[in-house]
């Protein structure tokens, strides 16, 4: 009767080796392993765009609960309000149309666009910046 290979099991080692494994370190694309200085700057541009996608969102979350009259009693829409607000860019009042929920979309809409450009440019500057 011949022998059948055992299936692999989670943990097995699929090449044989006699080497001890290493601990697993970030690479680069070329393979060298990332310092310190290079994942602080990887964590940076991280961080810029997820704030700049931040803000993006809660102009479209109020530019989306204009257009659909949600109850600017609701605690949710008081707050995503005061945000959008705060990260307009003075672009609130831009344009006025003569539906004052297409004002908002386009205007707002216009400021989250801004904003992702905005995340954007800066993050590609900080990698750049960086040695």
């Amino acid at each position: 009767m011949p022998h059948t290979p055992k299936p692999p099991q989670p943990g097995d080692r699929l090449v044989a080796s006699s080497a001890p494994p290493r601990p697993h370190r970030p690479a680069l694309p070329g393979g060298r392993p990332a310092t310190t200085r290079q994942r602080a700057v990887s964590t940076v541009v991280y961080l810029v765009k997820l704030a700049s996608k931040v803000a993006a969102l809660a102009l479209v979350l109020y530019a989306v609960f204009t257009a659909f009259k949600a109850n600017p009693a609701n605690v949710w829409y008081q707050f995503v309000e005061s945000l959008a607000g705060v990260l307009s860019l003075g672009l609130a009042n831009l344009f006025q149309l003569a539906d004052p929920r297409w004002t908002a979309m386009v205007n707002y809409g216009l400021a989250a666009i801004v904003w992702l450009i905005i995340g954007s440019a800066l993050a590609g500057l900080v990698r750049r910046a960086a040695p």
